[in-house]
């Protein structure tokens, strides 16, 4: 029985990425168990430590695909500590990421703790945008600041963030986020233009 249960355990981590859906768990989990309520318009904040299945080949810092994978357990966090994503799903909808780019600053050295602070800066009728910054703990150096833009589907945003405690106006749109949004169109129109174009 024991022997039957380690295979299918083994087998579980050979498919699945299991340690992605445990995170997400105790993330959550651990959020909505021992940590206050926020409003959306508050930041939240998320631990992490470099270890060595987060380094790339020269074994000596964070990988550039693992600031994705740990921007996503932010975000998780974020929509379970506001609330935001819950009410999202009551009125039918659902939020994909649409979006996202990371400016990597310096690199968080292997065997080094980190924060991952994420903040709502702006929202329109179909979407909200996150800035998530990677901050070590040691030094209190943003080493990598990351934009994302969470798609979401079904509902209009700006008649859901009217009925979230703490928004009181929509705030102006950061310059950053201005140019970001430019360069997504810039590109979006270019590959229309290809695709007519076949």
């Amino acid at each position: 029985m024991l022997c039957e249960l380690l295979v299918a355990l083994l087998v579980l981590y050979v498919i699945w990425d299991v340690n992605y859906f445990i995170r997400c768990v105790v993330t959550l989990g651990y959020g909505m168990l021992f940590q206050r309520k926020r409003k959306v318009t508050d930041q939240t904040t998320i631990y992490g430590f470099c270890t060595t299945q987060d380094v790339d080949i020269f074994i000596r810092h964070m990988n550039n695909a693992r600031y994705i994978r740990e921007l996503d357990f932010a975000r998780f966090h974020f929509y379970g500590l506001t609330g935001i994503y819950g009410k999202i799903k009551a009125q039918g909808g659902g939020a994909v990421q649409g979006a996202s780019s990371v400016r990597y600053r310096r690199t968080i050295p292997i065997f080094n703790a980190y924060k991952i602070t994420t903040r709502l800066v702006w929202w329109d009728d179909k979407a909200i945008y996150l800035e998530q910054q990677f901050v070590t703990l040691a030094d209190g150096f943003v080493r990598a600041v990351a934009m994302s833009k969470q798609c979401v589907t079904k509902i209009n945003v700006l008649e859901l963030m009217k009925e979230l405690p703490g928004v009181d106006e929509q705030p102006p749109m950061p310059t950053e986020l201005k140019q970001w949004l430019e360069s997504i169109e810039t590109s979006s129109q270019k590959l229309r233009k290809e695709l007519s174009n076949k």
